[in-house]
């Protein structure tokens, strides 16, 4: 059974192994990078696709170059209405050879020792700053209160009227369309059989 992967970059996936070149969307590493593609799924001698085994799968490809995909040509035309529109767009892309597809072990990081700093002689110690004396606070007095002109009353509105009730009007007759008139056709002339 072949060890693969399949691989998500640029919101597509596509199926690797070891030595396969494939073409993916423009990324921005340089030619001759590294770059490490993040896995979907994997399958040696048993599948991986849970997301805790993924973390342990490492899937890496080399940039190999930088290109653009054909000319796509897009046409737009719609009969009898006199529209066409011409139009065309080239894909950026990047070649990339897979160099590596292996599950390992995780192991977790060892814990880093933190040494205690040494203490300092007391002849070395620095000489003390002088602290700035702590401000006492200021009692406020409290505000005085000003006078204030006092201000005319608005001026009240008058109430307003209650309406009275109207009394409603028995509803229009719907007027009868006017009858057509009938175009008569003029007679047609007969043709006498006198003979004059």
């Amino acid at each position: 059974m072949n060890t693969y992967a399949v691989i998500e970059s640029g919101g597509k996936q596509y199926k690797v192994e070891k030595g396969t070149s494939l073409l993916v969307d423009r990324l921005s590493a340089k030619e001759g990078d590294k770059v490490a593609l993040r896995p979907v799924m994997f399958r040696d001698k048993e599948v991986v696709a849970a997301a805790k085994e993924l973390e342990k799968v490492k899937v890496e490809a080399t940039v190999t170059e930088h290109l653009r995909g054909e000319k796509i040509k897009v046409f737009k035309y719609k009969p009898k209405k006199g529209y066409r529109r011409r139009a065309g767009h080239r894909s950026e892309l990047t070649k990339l050879e897979v160099t590596e597809i292996k599950l390992g072990t995780r192991k977790a990081a060892p814990a880093k020792k933190v040494e205690p700093a040494e203490p300092k002689p007391a002849s070395e110690k620095p000489a003390t700053a002088k602290k700035p004396a702590a401000k006492k606070p200021v009692a406020k007095k409290p505000a005085e209160k000003k006078a204030t002109a006092k201000k005319p009353a608005a001026k009240k509105k008058p109430a307003a009227k209650p309406k009275k009730a109207v009394a409603k009007k028995p509803a229009a007759k719907a007027k009868k369309p006017a009858a057509k008139k009938s175009a008569k056709k003029p007679a047609a002339k007969k043709d006498s059989d006198d003979g004059s």
